[in-house]
């Protein structure tokens, strides 16, 4: 009897896993841990109902991969039993290298290192244990696999992570510009010579995909109460870094959190693999609920705000902040606060935001026409996609406590 097990999904209903292989790496405590990660940090703060998982993200990509490889079977590409399922696990396994709450501390735990880099050193761990069994999937996943669009499904302008992100994280939040279409774009994917690319009638579904990428960027990912919660806490963990190494506070030798905010790891993150797979939310939530009663005077404050979401006001502009207001704040921060002025950094700090609508040098996206030629879709006559809208925009901020 063949394997079959299916999962009851919100945004696509039921999720067939047909492989007894790909079920065994669901049921893996690396991929378990994705349950107590949230695909989208802070973002329930604006939007209560953005409090789906790492989980369900993967879980959802995993199935627009299997819709994309039987599309692209249905047009004569040839992809073997063994291909399509080193895809599906490519994708599946894709974020399974995210720390404590994503994007949003991805260089403050571990620095310089990308959770793509962490993931490939999952996959290769894994690996291991299914006795080379992901061998393919790797190479997909790092683009050495001869086949190139099995990688542009899973890392490219058109890849199913970014069709399912969009599409759920619109689902949860309940903002509908994020809304893209995803079934239509899978219909009119196509390979020509190696290449992932789609079919001509696809161009508008495409210039709605990468416009509603911008438009959630700006209304989801970097609203400006979603980007002040989460440099909030990227400023109270430079704190408790700050206050560890001088000694100021008692931290747990033994704890995961502690040690790699300490810097007190092996320093090989193959090493600190197993460590770093114990770090999931519950960790940061727990300990910010324990700091807010802490005697250093920022870390309560910035712990009670998280925890009681009273955040710092964020004003985001097309300019550099002027250093003559970051001053003017601070002093009023210190006054209302009785801090220094050194540390009167955590409460006014300043940033950028940057968000690219579409990078044509970044691989593009390539249109297949019905004579034969193909056009990256910026070049394409009346393409609402075109150089001046493909240039990144650029903000600036300014996070302040205060009014």
């Amino acid at each position: 009897m063949a394997f079959r097990k299916i999962i009851n999904d919100p945004v696509y209903g039921y999720i067939t896993i047909d492989n007894a292989l790909i079920f065994q790496i669901i049921s893996h405590p690396y991929y378990q841990r994705l349950r107590r990660i949230k695909q989208m940090a802070l973002a329930h703060l604006v939007y209560p109902g953005a409090v789906h998982t790492r989980l369900h993200h993967s879980l959802g990509a995993y199935h627009l991969m299997s819709q994309a490889l039987t599309e692209l079977k249905g047009k004569g590409v040839e992809l073997s039993a063994d291909e399509e399922t080193a895809a599906k696990i490519a994708i599946l396994l894709h974020d399974i290298g995210h720390g404590p709450f994503s994007h949003a501390l991805e260089h403050v735990l571990i620095e310089n290192m990308h959770h793509e880099e962490l993931s490939l050193l999952l996959m290769n761990r894994l690996n291991l244990e299914f006795k080379g069994a992901l061998n393919t999937a790797i190479e997909i996943f790092t683009d050495t696999y001869p086949k190139k669009f099995l990688h542009q499904l899973v890392s490219g302008q058109l890849d199913v992570d970014r069709m399912d992100y969009l599409t759920r994280d619109s689902f949860f939040t309940g903002v509908s510009e994020g809304v893209v279409g995803y079934d239509r774009l899978i219909k009119m994917l196509t390979v020509h010579k190696g290449e992932l690319m789609v079919e001509e009638k696809a161009i508008y579904s495409i210039e709605k995909f990468l416009v509603a990428r911008r438009l959630m960027y700006w209304q989801v990912y970097l609203h400006k109460t979603v980007l002040s919660a989460e440099m909030m806490l990227v400023k109270l963990l430079e704190r408790v870094k700050e206050l560890g190494v001088r000694g100021d506070m008692d931290m747990a030798a033994d704890d995961p959190l502690n040690m790699f905010l300490l810097g007190k790891t092996a320093g090989d993150m193959e090493k600190d693999l197993d460590l770093f797979t114990q770090l999931d939310d519950t960790d940061v939530v727990a300990n910010i609920k324990k700091w807010s009663r802490h005697e250093d005077r920022i870390l309560r404050l910035l712990s009670e705000a998280l925890q009681n979401r009273r955040l710092f006001k964020l004003r985001l502009q097309a300019m550099p902040i002027d250093q003559e207001e970051v001053e003017g704040r601070r002093e009023k921060a210190m006054l209302a606060t009785g801090v220094s002025a050194e540390d009167a950094k955590y409460l006014v700090f300043t940033g950028e935001a940057v968000n690219s609508l579409y990078n044509p040098n970044d691989e593009g996206i390539h249109i297949l026409f019905k004579d034969g030629t193909v056009r990256n879709i910026s070049s394409v006559d009346n393409a609402l996609i075109h150089q001046n809208l493909s240039r990144p925009v650029k903000k600036f901020y300014i996070c302040y406590l205060g009014a």
